[in-house]
């Protein structure tokens, strides 16, 4: 392949790349919202493991395909120690308040020829606003490796210069993200802000260092209606937006029988329409997706699938019940 050819197809790719879907999108969000904003990490209490798996436009060359694996804790008030109260009196203090959550997760996101395999590590810190109502703060580094993958691009000549430079290396790439999180036992919203250095990629020449990832920002709610038996329903927002990009909406309704089963429903504007389901056995849940676009791409695909796994560990009791029991 000649140089020339070489060097427009890798500017078209790192122009489509830079103003285009930068960031995974998630369908099941609802179920492991930490993936979108650190302030999440260990707000419910629970110890949770949770695997993802996405396939978008499943059948289309080049499609984007997103995998991660998430970890996220809450440190509890587990164990006491004797303060002196008075020079007669001794009482048991918590060692810890129970406010800090920390979690992390390690991705992989193809999207065209644009690869990025990294990770997350979060800390985050809940308190009150009042009696059942947490709010929590989160902060989060991320580091990644950004590379295009040449081996889907044919030379002609293998003594290619292009084969040899950052372009088959990649390059590591720092970033931090932000996020504010309100949980109810009703309801739940939250704000984060993500590639916030807005980590410029410095690939090759001069020619692509204008590369750049580009500040996205998500808010998301949901409010859950029940009859205090078996039966609830919650409706559910989650707004994305870019410094490039004009903002997207997904608006859903749930249905949620008994905590152990769920089917959803959701509409994603520019033309897409999200079926859910997904059902908890003892401390594994398990949760599947399907997104149906109406653009012209459906086509030339299969649709985008997504599959959840979770294992959470802890006593059921132990959510929305900070005040009393920790």
């Amino acid at each position: 392949m000649k140089r020339t050819t070489v060097i427009l197809i890798i500017v078209f790719c790192l122009s489509w790349v830079s103003h285009a879907q930068q960031m995974p999108l998630y369908s099941q969000y609802l179920y492991n919202k930490f993936l979108i904003n650190p302030a999440v990490a260990g707000s419910d209490g629970y110890t949770s493991f949770n695997l993802t798996a996405r396939e978008q436009w499943v059948g289309y060359s080049g499609a984007p395909r997103t995998y991660s694996f998430s970890w996220q804790t809450r440190f509890l008030k587990r164990s006491y120690i004797i303060k002196q109260a008075g020079p007669r009196r001794q009482v048991y203090r918590p060692k810890s308040d129970g406010r800090v959550g920390m979690g992390g997760f390690v991705f992989s996101d193809k999207n065209g020829l644009a690869r990025r395999t990294g990770f997350q590590a979060s800390y985050a810190y809940h308190t009150w606003l009042r009696q059942e109502t947490q709010l929590s703060m989160g902060l989060a580094f991320t580091g990644y490796h950004f590379r295009i993958d040449e081996r889907d691009i044919a030379f002609e000549d293998m003594g290619e210069p292009w084969l040899y430079n950052e372009v088959r290396k990649g390059v590591f790439v720092p970033d931090a993200a932000f996020g504010i999180h309100i949980l109810n036992a009703r309801y739940s919203f939250g704000f984060s802000a993500d590639q916030l250095f807005g980590a410029a990629a410095k690939i090759g020449n001069e020619a692509y260092r204008r590369l750049k990832m580009d500040r996205h920002y998500y808010l998301f709610g949901s409010y859950t209606f029940t009859d205090m038996r078996y039966h609830e329903l919650q409706p559910s927002f989650l707004i994305k937006m870019s410094e490039q990009l004009d903002p997207q909406a997904d608006i859903g309704l749930t249905y949620i029988y008994n905590q152990a089963l769920w089917a959803g429903l959701a509409y994603r504007t520019g033309g897409s329409v999200i079926a859910s389901i997904g059902v908890k056995y003892d401390r594994l849940w398990m949760g599947y997706s399907f997104d149906f676009a109406f653009q012209e791409i459906q086509r030339l695909t299969y649709g985008s699938h997504e599959l959840t796994i979770a294992l959470r560990f802890g006593d059921s009791t132990r959510r929305y019940r900070w005040l009393d029991r920790y």
